[in-house]
């Protein structure tokens, strides 16, 4: 017997959650997609990417299997206040602690954005990814010159990094796991970590 695929949400409707979007909607899989204001202001969007793509109210996206967060850095708390403890369901820190249009990095104090990500999302595993790719590169088709475009990922919980990185791997990409957030984590963060706009092609 298979098992059945995790649900997918997404909080945030900015570049990199729509180029997620995008690449879900190219290999046939489906996600609830939500902002600050509401399904009505996204309709338009998700029917534009594909027929799996549903718009739906911010607790509608927190209460699936894996969910990407994906929202200006100031508007975080905002975006993950009040939602019920996610109960070891995924989230998937897709952040960088800078803030447009200026692109002034956050002082975190030494911390990761997914430590601070951790502190907003309560019974959440969470796992660094999709965060260090321009997004026109995360909705482009990742076969690239014979081989796979490359996605990092890091989290503390090895069984949530595995199920990510099978995400990844169904949407054609050729994932990294780099580790715990950390480590790994720091090293994809922007600004600071050495593979931040880093295009790398996995061969074989």
């Amino acid at each position: 017997m298979s098992q059945a695929l995790p649900t997918i949400g997404i909080i945030g409707a900015g570049h990199i959650g729509a180029a997620f979007a995008r690449a879900l909607a190219r290999r046939d899989i489906g996600a609830v997609i939500a902002n600050s204001r509401g399904p009505e202001s996204l309709r338009a969007l998700a029917a534009s990417i594909g027929p799996g793509i549903r718009a739906g109210t911010r607790e509608e996206a927190a209460a699936q299997d894996i969910v990407l967060v994906a929202v200006n850095w100031s508007k975080l708390p905002a975006a993950l206040a009040g939602l019920p403890d996610f109960g070891g369901r995924i989230v998937v820190d897709a952040n960088n602690p800078i803030e447009a249009p200026l692109f002034k990095p956050i002082a975190l104090h030494g911390r990761t954005s997914s430590e601070v990500i951790a502190d907003l999302a309560p019974g959440a595993r969470v796992v660094k990814a999709f965060n260090h790719l321009d997004p026109r590169l995360l909705e482009a088709d990742p076969a690239e010159r014979g081989g796979r475009r490359v996605l990092f990922l890091a989290g503390d919980d090895a069984r949530a990094r595995a199920q990510v990185g099978m995400l990844i791997e169904r949407l054609g990409f050729a994932g990294i796991d780099l580790g715990t957030l950390a480590l790994g984590g720091r090293m994809t963060q922007f600004p600071g970590g050495p593979l931040p706009s880093l295009e790398l092609v996995r061969h074989g």
